[in-house]
C-alpha cells in the first residue's frame, strides 16, 4: 500500500487536468463569472484562435500521461508553466483567497508528483 502512496498526487493531477482540458472543449463545467481583467484576458487568448486548444490538448495529453505513469516526469516539466499560470491567474485576476485554494491545490500536488520523479530530473539540474 505504501509504495503506491506516490502515484496519489500523480494521479489526482491527472484527473484534474483531463477533466478541466475535455471542459474546454466540452464545457461541461461552467466558468463563474469573472472579473473584467480575468476575462479580458481569457479573451485575448480566446482571440488568437489557437491558444485555448494547444492548452488544453497539451493538459489531456499530460494528464492522460499522469494517469498511465508513461512519460509522466515529461508532463511535469510541460505542465508547470500552466499550473503556475493558473495561480498566478487566480491570485492576481481573482482576488479573494477562495480563487486561491483549487489553485494552491494544483501546485502542491505538482511539487508532490515531481518529487516521486526528483530522481530523473536530477541529471538535468546538475552544473
Amino acid at each position: 500500500m505504501s509504495a503506491k502512496l506516490p502515484m496519489i498526487p500523480r494521479a489526482l493531477l491527472g484527473l484534474i487536468f483531463v477533466i478541466f482540458g475535455l471542459n474546454g472543449f466540452l464545457q461541461f463545467i461552467p466558468m463563474p463569472p469573472l472579473p473584467d481583467s480575468a476575462g479580458a484576458f481569457l479573451g485575448a487568448l480566446a482571440a488568437t484562435g489557437y491558444m485555448f486548444p494547444l492548452i488544453k490538448v497539451t493538459e489531456i495529453l499530460c494528464g492522460l500521461s499522469f494517469l498511465t505513469g508513461k512519460f509522466s516526469a515529461l508532463g511535469l516539466v510541460i505542465l508547470a508553466p500552466i499550473s503556475i499560470n493558473i495561480l498566478m491567474f487566480h491570485a492576481i485576476l481573482t482576488p479573494g483567497i477562495a480563487n486561491l485554494v483549487f489553485p494552491v491545490i494544483i501546485i502542491a500536488l505538482h511539487i508532490a508528483a515531481a518529487k516521486e520523479q526528483w530522481p530523473k530530473y536530477q541529471a538535468l539540474l546538475k552544473f
